[in-house]
């Protein structure tokens, strides 16, 4: 079992940053891609950013250029966000993308972190 816990959560005024992390812990042999998501009231969990284990990086178009997703160890992931806007309100939810002792590719999700941008 996987587990991923993610911190860094709060107020903040627009035009303001904030640093999300995410651990991972548990019994798995690597992960292959980790990232973050973000769920606003009434609307679909979308894709904000993710890296894979290769360090290849992708970014929504709503936040490029203002956050900037980074891992360390492969377990550990980050998302620093600059520059936010209130309409980045929202819970945000690290995902993780492992290969179990089985060998098998499962995908894991934290319990999430609201990150609320005030005007």
């Amino acid at each position: 079992q996987v587990q991923l816990v993610e911190s860094g959560g709060g107020l903040v005024q627009a035009g303001g940053s904030q640093r999300l992390s995410c651990a991972a812990s548990g019994r798995f042999l690597g992960v292959n891609a980790m990232g973050w998501y973000r769920q606003a009231p009434g609307k679909q969990r979308d894709v904000v950013a993710s890296v894979t284990r290769s360090g290849t990086t992708t970014y929504a178009d709503s936040v490029k250029g203002r956050f900037t997703i980074a891992y360390d160890n492969a377990k550990n992931v980050y998302l620093e966000m600059n520059n936010l806007k209130t309409e980045d309100t929202a819970v945000y939810y690290c995902n993780a993308d492992v290969v179990t002792p089985a060998g098998y590719t499962m995908s894991y999700w934290g319990k999430g972190t609201l990150v609320t941008v005030s005007s």
